[in-house]
């Protein structure tokens, strides 16, 4: 699995598919989030925008080999495998940029609730924002392998759904990613903090269950 996640990354690194979602992914942070800003609002304002990203690079990495060479990696490793690496590489991209928004909030956001009277623990601040944002990477990642190659092979139909999929994700109230992030928005009013073990649970679940079912199809559909 290890040389199929190096080609993977050096495909996405090459082709500068990871680049429009990377600077969309910055100036949603740069612009949204000041100096001075509550922790926790920051933390919640910078994982949202994480759901759509990975959902994008997760197109572009299940895309970003052409037909041949995709069947050529196929043959040589199986299909399940191959598509599996693209996913994962997607995943550790979107996380990467995580990482980075997360260590941003950390640095330029006032550890205090949101009427900047209520002192917030930074250590349990940071581990709920990591969290929250690992959350919204992993459901990203559940609907771009569902929107996307081999379950969908339509771009017309393909992007549209990634983007609508991302949008229902972040907005209603059942999902994971809504419930860690409102976690954090919430508990920013009067400086509490909530891990969401339970949200990130389940957003690995349903994760799993989606790649799972993506990577099956490719090897009856390569």
């Amino acid at each position: 699995m290890i040389p199929l996640l190096r080609y993977h990354v050096a495909l996405l690194i090459g082709s500068h598919r990871w680049l429009p979602p990377a600077l969309l992914y910055a100036a949603f942070v740069a612009i949204g989030i000041r100096a001075g800003d509550p922790v926790l609002d920051g933390y919640g304002y910078a994982a949202a925008p994480l759901l759509p990203v990975a959902v994008w690079l997760v197109r572009a990495c299940v895309t970003g080999e052409p037909p041949a060479a995709r069947a050529c990696t196929a043959a040589a490793a199986g299909p399940g495998r191959a598509h599996l690496a693209a996913v994962l590489t997607a995943t550790l991209a979107a996380t990467v940029l995580g990482a980075l928004g997360t260590g941003f909030v950390a640095l330029v956001s006032d550890p205090h609730s949101a009427d900047h009277r209520t002192l917030v623990p930074m250590g349990p601040a940071a581990l709920a924002g990591t969290l929250t944002a690992l959350s919204c990477v992993l459901l990203g990642t559940a609907a771009g392998a569902l929107a996307n190659w081999p379950v969908l092979r339509s771009t017309g139909w393909a992007v549209p759904t990634g983007a609508l999929a991302a949008l229902l994700l972040l907005v209603t109230a059942a999902s994971p990613a809504n419930a860690a992030v409102s976690g954090l928005v919430t508990g920013s009013a009067d400086g509490t903090v909530t891990v969401p073990w339970l949200p990130l649970g389940a957003a690995a679940l349903i994760a799993a269950a989606a790649v799972a079912a993506a990577c099956a199809l490719s090897s009856r559909r390569t």
